[in-house]
């Protein structure tokens, strides 16, 4: 069975049920398989790091001595770091955008993937963390490094459509997604990030998005698109959806030129995937963005 057959209840690595609902359509159902069965080293072996597993790229400058000498024997292992030091780097910059957070809040990471930006909220803040995916993998991943941590009573990830959360109106004091807008329609995204916000609560985005000046989703846009199966939205789409639901933007910062030297150094790493080349030159071509967005509800 697979969480994308029916709804049910399946045993997780605790050994407890977790309810795995059907999904809403077809196409939700092909991202849930994709993320279920997605091992990329990439994500495992940096998030082996230090327990942060991301699903996310990396911004600033790459840090050329504490990488050393190519020829050293040890030069890949630094690498692999240093790549992990950038995305961390990343989630922090996420973080630093939610505003004022107390320990009583809640917070909603919406496509949490394996949990690290939580864990990373939940250790700054203090707070609870509530994240959701499709992906039951993702979720049972998340919440097995919440008990090891020993923060599972603040941090829990569950099976969820984030365009339909089981989430009180009203109960969030921030809510963020982190490369994970391109898989939903943005005005059902932002209706429900709207209302699950407390008025005056910040909602944050970084996410890649094709840049409407260049005209159309250049070819390299679509390559993304195909690797991933997503669909990445123009930067026009973001700031026109987050308008119509009552989420007014504080901050837009382009964050291309900060997450260049994390996809040139990965290019240059054994966790190549194929897909770096596409990043960087729409990236450099000016057709494709790397954007945080930072709103508050009004």
């Amino acid at each position: 069975m697979t969480s994308t057959d029916f709804s049910a209840d399946v045993a997780t690595s605790s050994g407890a049920a977790m309810f795995i609902p059907a999904p809403a359509t077809p196409y939700q159902g092909d991202i849930a398989r994709y993320w279920d069965r997605e091992a990329r080293p990439v994500n495992l072996r940096l998030g082996d790091v230090d327990g942060l597993y991301h699903h996310h790229y990396g911004i600033g400058d790459v840090d050329r001595g504490a990488l050393g000498d190519t020829g050293d024997g040890a030069y890949e292992k630094k690498l692999i770091a240093e790549l992990h030091r950038l995305e961390s780097a990343q989630a922090e910059l996420l973080l630093d955008h939610l505003g004022p957070i107390e320990r009583d809040d809640t917070l909603v990471d919406a496509g949490c993937g394996r949990g690290g930006s939580m864990v990373m909220a939940h250790q700054r803040f203090g707070c609870r963390v509530e994240g959701v995916t499709l992906s039951a993998k993702q979720a049972d991943f998340a919440n097995q490094r919440a008990r090891e941590l020993g923060i599972e009573d603040h941090v829990h990830a569950r099976v969820c459509d984030m365009l339909g959360t089981p989430f009180e109106t009203g109960r969030a004091a921030a809510s963020w997604n982190n490369e994970s807008s391109m898989y939903v329609d943005l005005g059902d995204l932002f209706a429900e990030h709207s209302r699950i916000l407390a008025t005056g609560g910040r909602y944050v985005t970084i996410t890649g998005c094709w840049n409407p000046r260049y005209g159309q989703p250049s070819k390299y846009v679509s390559l993304i698109n195909a690797h991933f199966e997503c669909n990445i939205h123009s930067r026009r789409e973001y700031l026109r959806a987050m308008a119509d639901n009552r989420l007014v933007p504080q901050a837009v910062i382009d964050l291309t030129p900060a997450t260049l030297p994390y996809w040139e150094l990965r290019a240059t790493s054994s966790l190549v995937t194929g897909i770096e080349k596409a990043f960087i030159n729409s990236y450099k071509d000016g057709s494709f963005q790397y954007l945080l967005i930072a709103a508050d509800r009004v």
